[in-house]
């Protein structure tokens, strides 16, 4: 029984004389910190995944809607590449859009 409180007092004392160390005052609350945060992060952010609604948006149901999905083969890079190729990018005019509180067309052309 005498031993037990001579290891648990043996303990206590070396507990205090590492309380002052500077790694354990501020470096193991830190370190404990941010990787304790990011796995707490990590178990938060999966249940935005595990419980979101799994939706599968078909062609037939979006053409329901009115929205019209080109097919894969009609797009491609090199086709866009000759789109924007044509484009006249040196010469163009500045135009600011017209603000909520303003006129239309108006006040653009002052």
């Amino acid at each position: 029984m005498i031993e037990q409180f001579v290891r648990l007092k043996s303990l206590i004392i070396k507990f205090n004389n590492k309380r002052t160390q500077r790694f354990f005052k501020y470096g193991a609350p830190f370190l404990i910190l941010m990787l304790g945060g990011s796995f707490g992060l990590k178990m938060f952010t999966n249940l935005r995944y595990e419980y979101k609604p799994q939706v599968i948006l078909r062609p037939e149901d979006l053409e329901k809607e009115g929205i019209y999905m080109k097919k894969p083969e009609e797009v491609t890079l090199e086709s866009e590449y000759e789109k924007i190729k044509n484009l006249d990018i040196d010469n163009w005019k500045n135009i600011r859009g017209p603000r909520p509180w303003e006129e239309e067309p108006a006040q653009q052309n002052k």
